[in-house]
């Protein structure tokens, strides 16, 4: 078994999402008391979200380039930011370490193909959806990629960052959610990704028409594949 680098904190709840699904599918996959090999360096989610927010993203590239130093020195063999914002960042936290980066991007748009889905819709934070860095990742895989309105940037920004990172789950919010993934296949759209790791706390296949890939959910499985080979 491999072990899987883990840089975390960004939220830690989505941090803690990641450590449990890992090790409930080592222990699901191997029986026993198998349990994932992991190292994990968390970072301060509030230390990171203020350099982004003043768009000092060299600044937030220091501090994840030596989050994943410590982990490659502690024995990981492959890498994984459990965080889609912070994919703004992957290029230069890969060119720090020689494991390779589990790209979450690259994981999510072989996961819509797999399913046949030609278009997907991004939800997640302001800035994921604003700016281009992981739609683009996901449309060098030949997927169109639709975003919400900008009218709903904010609300979606609110939900996850003044309740989701908080744990709070809350079914007006899930309404409020939803509403705005069934404009979105109005739009065109053959699948809705949850491109927050928090989201996937508010969002199921159930609530929603389309097909809906969970990041994190993903992100686990493709680690566990690497890990278990």
């Amino acid at each position: 078994m491999q072990t899987i680098g883990l840089i975390g904190g960004m939220s830690w709840e989505s941090s803690a999402a990641y450590y449990v699904a890992l090790n409930q599918g080592v222990e699901k996959s191997l029986g026993g008391f198998h349990s994932a090999k992991t190292v994990l360096a968390s970072v301060d989610f509030a230390e990171v979200t203020a350099l982004g927010d003043a768009e000092d993203w060299d600044g937030v590239a220091t501090i994840l380039r030596g989050a994943a130093e410590s982990v490659e020195r502690a024995g990981a063999d492959f890498l994984m930011l459990c965080t889609t914002t912070f994919h703004r960042v992957a290029d230069q936290v890969q060119d720090a370490v020689s494991i390779p980066l589990l790209h979450l991007g690259d994981v999510v748009a072989e996961s819509c193909k797999e399913q046949g889905v030609e278009s997907v819709a991004l939800l997640g934070t302001r800035f994921a959806m604003s700016r281009t860095f992981f739609t683009d990742r996901i449309a060098s895989h030949g997927l169109e990629v639709l975003v919400p309105d900008a009218g709903h940037h904010d609300e979606l920004n609110r939900i996850i960052y003044d309740e989701l990172v908080h744990g709070k789950v809350l079914d007006d919010s899930r309404r409020s959610v939803v509403g705005v993934i069934s404009e979105l296949w109005d739009a065109g759209a053959g699948g809705v990704i949850l491109g927050c790791s928090e989201l996937e706390l508010l969002i199921r296949q159930a609530d929603s028409e389309i097909p809906v890939f969970g990041c994190t959910s993903l992100h686990v499985a493709a680690a566990l594949d690497r890990a278990l080979a």
